[in-house]
């Protein structure tokens, strides 16, 4: 991991076509601007984690709510 100190409109290029600028730090908060080309998806970590994370449970079967749902009365 690479781990660097920036200030205020100091910018961090990834490749030839990313650029973070850091846009505003106050107090324990940065607000980081990205700019990327429009075929690269950006997410924030957590919300891919909570979509892993729902997915993960989705594939959970309950035995015994299956066998309710395909019974038939």
């Amino acid at each position: 991991m690479l781990v660097l100190s920036r200030k205020t409109s100091e910018t961090i290029k990834i490749g030839d076509n990313i650029e973070l600028r850091i846009l505003e730090v106050k107090g324990d908060t940065v607000r980081i601007g990205i700019e990327a080309p429009k075929n690269i998806d950006i997410l924030r970590g957590e919300l891919v984690q909570t979509i892993t994370e729902t997915n993960n449970e989705a594939l959970i079967i309950d035995p015994s709510l299956f066998s309710r749902l395909t019974n038939k009365d």
